[in-house]
């Protein structure tokens, strides 16, 4: 069995999905406010508020401080002349070789998040799907792009 990917996604994608967790934590807690209002109001039983604030802490620690540790500690890449290699999951590992020969387009994405952190994700294209290595440093990712549109030129001239 081939070793698994060497090259990690940058350190402060660890920030930005924990900003990410923030926000929809935030979203979340307006929704368990609404609950705790409509308790009041229509004399619900206290247990569904309390129910409801017991699924934001745990969706508050999954978001914040679970998740995006054990995202970041599996993923994984490796760009090779043949072939991409791209590995995450904790749970169930996902482990995908894209052929260099089935490349027809790679893209850099930056969304407002990223873009403060310098950070671009990018989406390789293959007639079947879209394959992405989230959070690299902007001049990586420049970078890596770069190289994976020549190697993908070389591959299909060598077909």
């Amino acid at each position: 069995m081939r070793e698994e990917p060497q090259k990690r996604i940058s350190p402060k994608a660890l920030k930005v999905w924990k900003l990410h967790g923030v926000i929809q934590s935030a979203v979340l807690a307006l929704a368990v406010a609404g609950v705790g209002v409509l308790t009041w109001f229509f004399g619900w039983p206290v247990w569904i508020t309390a129910a409801a604030i017991g699924v934001l802490l745990l969706f508050i620690y999954l978001m914040i401080f679970f998740l995006p540790t054990m995202r970041w500690k599996r993923w994984r890449y490796e760009v090779r002349e043949q072939e991409i290699e791209l590995q995450r999951g904790f749970i169930f590992v996902k482990r995908t070789l894209v052929p260099m020969v089935r490349v027809q387009h790679v893209d850099t994405v930056q969304g407002p998040l990223l873009k403060r952190y310098h950070l671009s994700t990018i989406t390789i294209s293959t007639a079947a799907t879209v394959h992405e290595i989230p959070a690299l440093d902007t001049g990586e990712a420049d970078e890596l792009r770069h190289s994976i549109s020549m190697l993908a030129r070389v591959a299909e001239d060598d077909v």
